[in-house]
């Protein structure tokens, strides 16, 4: 594995959220995080089937743009009744003409394992997929995940995405439900990020 040694780093995301999750993680390596949006980085276009394919374009592209090395993350849930949909295509089930409606992709997802009668628990998982790039092509990918099922009705008001309705294995409550601390102990995304940090570690 190529270790990090710079000490500037281009977070491949126009997300403030995500950006600021990374900032904290990386601080006491002593690594500045710059944004896309900061760089004025246009956004491109996903056209990969995997979570990697499609984080290796963000990263190589906005590595390639600025010269920095950049870290890009892709995730999304799989629902094992409906053959791992929405997978990659996450966001996609969630886009409207006037932004993204996860409540409306929280509904579109139950309904689907609705219509095949699938028996329950309906187990899904999340995913994380990063990849660190640098400008000379070379890239290190950092894979997470955490198991769960679906619950419905949706239940809570804290997190974002499908965090309503997905219920982590040897839990009660959604990540919705859950203090974000602890969300952020055991989220597909913390598990990604625990890899990652072995690229800093001096």
């Amino acid at each position: 594995m190529r270790k990090f040694s710079e000490k500037r780093l281009l977070v491949a995301t126009h997300n403030a959220g995500k950006l600021d999750e990374m900032r904290a993680l990386l601080s006491p390596f002593g690594i500045e995080c710059v944004g896309a949006a900061q760089m004025n980085l246009p956004e491109p276009e996903e056209t990969e089937t995997t979570f990697v394919g499609n984080a290796r374009i963000k990263a190589h592209a906005a590595s390639k743009a600025t010269g920095l090395p950049a870290l890009s993350d892709d995730s999304g849930i799989e629902v094992d009744c409906i053959d791992g949909a929405p997978g990659v295509y996450t966001a996609d089930w969630a886009e409207t003409p006037n932004g993204r409606d996860f409540t409306m992709a929280m509904t579109k997802t139950w309904n689907a394992c609705e219509a095949l009668e699938a028996p329950l628990p309906r187990t899904a998982r999340f995913r994380s997929t990063l990849v660190l790039a640098w400008p000379d092509g070379h890239d290190e990918v950092f894979a997470g995940k955490v198991e769960g099922q679906l619950v419905w009705p949706m239940r809570g008001a804290l997190g974002h995405g499908y965090d309503p309705m997905f219920q982590p294995e040897g839990f009660d409550i959604t990540f919705a439900e859950m203090d974000p601390v602890k969300k952020n102990e055991i989220s597909h995304r913390a598990d990604a990020f625990r890899k990652l940090i072995t690229c800093f570690e001096v």
